[in-house]
C-alpha cells in the first residue's frame, strides 16, 4: 500500500502541478506572449515533440511537478512576444491564472464529493439543509492497544466493524455498550477491510473498562444532489479562509517560538519550544505527502484521495498568492512595487529578489524535508 500511495500521490501532485502551470500558458497565449515550453516533470529530458502552436512540449524524469517557459520572462524583456512587453494587467492575468486553475479544480472535487459523500472538515460547514442527507460511515478502529483482545484477534487499525457480539454496529455507542455487556465472554466480530468482510473472535477483558482495546472513530458526510455546485464553491471558500488563519498560526508559533528561545527565562523557553514543535508538527513537505498522507488516503479510499487533492489544490492557490518572492505573488506584487514607485525593474535587480526568494524557500523545503524523515523513522 506504501507504493501504490507513493504513486497516486506523485501523479496527483503532478497533475495539480501541470494543471496550474497550463493555467498560465493558456492566459499568456491569450495575451500575446510565445509560450516557447511546456513541461511535465523537471529535466533532465525524457522526451520532446514540437507541438503545431508551436510550444516544445516535454516529459521530463523528475516527476515532482511541471513547469511552463515564456519568451522573456523578465519585466524588462520589451521584444514581440515578450512577457516583459505585456501591460501590467496582462500580467496580472498571467501570473493568477494558474492560481484560478487550482481554485477551480478545487471548486470542481468538492462538488463531485458533495454528491457522492462529502466529510466534513471544518466546523459549520456548509450546507443546503433542504438538499442535504447526512450519513454515517461504519465504526473504525482508529487505533489498536497492544497484547488487548482486540490486537490479540488480529484486529488493525483501519478496520470497519459491521456487527459486534450478533449486534449491528451503528455507532461507536453501539460498539462500546456490545462490549461492556459482553465483558468476560467470547463474542464474533464481522468488519472489512479493504473492502473485504471477515469475521473473527474476541475474548474481551472482565474488566469495567478497556474491554476490546481498541480505540474507535466514525467519519459522517453529507450527501447533497442539485445544491453540490454551490456547496463546492462554498467549501472551496470556507478551506481557503481556514488555510490563510492556518498559516497566519503557524507563522506566528515559528516566530513566537524564536523569539521565546532567545529570552533567558526557561519557562519562556519551553514555551518557545512547545510552540516550535505545534509549528513543525503541523507542516508536511514532498516526503510527508507522499510517505505518509497519500500512502494513508489511498488505503481509506478513493473519496479520501480526492479530498486530500482537494485540498491541495486549494493549498497551492493560497501560497501562490501570498507575496513570496519566486512565487506567483510575490512576482507580481514586486512588479507592482516597482510601477508605483514608477522606477525600472531590471533583469539583474529581478533575479536578485526572486532568487533571494527561491533559496529561502528552498532552505525552509530542505529542513521541512528533514523533520518528516524524522517523523516517519
Amino acid at each position: 500500500m506504501l507504493i501504490i500511495g507513493i504513486i497516486v500521490g506523485l501523479l496527483v501532485l503532478v497533475f495539480l502541478v501541470a494543471t496550474h502551470e497550463l493555467g498560465h500558458a493558456i492566459a499568456a497565449k491569450r495575451n500575446g506572449v510565445v509560450v516557447k515550453e511546456f513541461g511535465i516533470g523537471f529535466p533532465p529530458q525524457a522526451y520532446a515533440k514540437k507541438l503545431k502552436n508551436g510550444v516544445l512540449f516535454t516529459l521530463n524524469w523528475l516527476p515532482l511537478g511541471g513547469f511552463v517557459r515564456l519568451q522573456g520572462e523578465h519585466d524588462a524583456a520589451d521584444g514581440k512576444g515578450d512577457y516583459g512587453a505585456a501591460t501590467f494587467w496582462q500580467k496580472t492575468k498571467i501570473l493568477f491564472s494558474g492560481v484560478m486553475v487550482n481554485w477551480l479544480i478545487a471548486i470542481i472535487l468538492f462538488s463531485v464529493l458533495a454528491v457522492t459523500g462529502l466529510q466534513k472538515i471544518v466546523p459549520n460547514q456548509f450546507t443546503v439543509a433542504s438538499d442535504t442527507t447526512v450519513v454515517s460511515a461504519p465504526v473504525e478502529i482508529s487505533s489498536i492497544t497492544k497484547t488487548y483482545p482486540a490486537e490479540r484477534a488480529g484486529l488493525k487499525k483501519g478496520d470497519k466493524v459491521l456487527t459486534f457480539a450478533g449486534k449491528d454496529i451503528q455507532s461507536t455507542t453501539d460498539l462500546i455498550d456490545a462490549s461492556k455487556a459482553n465483558r468476560g465472554k467470547l463474542v464474533d466480530v464481522e468488519y472489512t477491510r479493504n473492502g473485504k468482510n471477515a469475521t473473527t473472535e474476541v475474548m474481551l477483558r472482565d474488566t469495567s473498562s478497556a474491554t476490546f482495546g481498541a480505540a474507535l472513530g466514525q467519519r459522517e458526510y453529507t450527501k447533497s444532489t442539485w445544491s453540490a455546485p454551490i456547496v463546492g464553491v462554498v467549501t472551496t471558500g470556507q478551506l481557503t479562509w481556514a488555510t490563510i488563519q492556518g498559516l497566519g498560526n503557524l507563522v506566528s508559533n515559528f516566530f513566537g517560538g524564536l523569539l521565546g528561545q532567545l529570552s533567558s527565562s526557561q519557562t519562556n523557553r519551553d514555551a518557545a519550544t512547545d510552540k516550535l514543535n505545534e509549528a513543525g508538527a503541523s507542516v508536511a513537505g514532498p516526503i510527508g505527502i507522499l510517505g505518509v498522507i497519500f500512502p494513508q488516503a489511498s488505503e481509506a479510499g478513493l473519496s479520501q484521495v480526492v479530498l486530500l487533492a482537494a485540498v491541495i489544490s486549494l493549498t497551492l492557490a493560497v501560497m501562490n498568492t501570498l507575496p513570496i518572492p519566486s512565487l506567483d505573488g510575490g512576482r507580481w506584487f514586486v512588479t507592482a512595487l516597482f510601477k508605483v514607485m514608477r522606477k525600472p525593474l531590471t533583469k539583474d535587480t529581478e533575479e536578485k529578489i526572486h532568487g533571494a526568494g527561491f533559496m529561502v524557500l528552498l532552505s525552509l523545503i530542505l529542513l521541512i524535508t528533514v523533520a518528516d524523515v524524522f517523523k516517519i523513522f
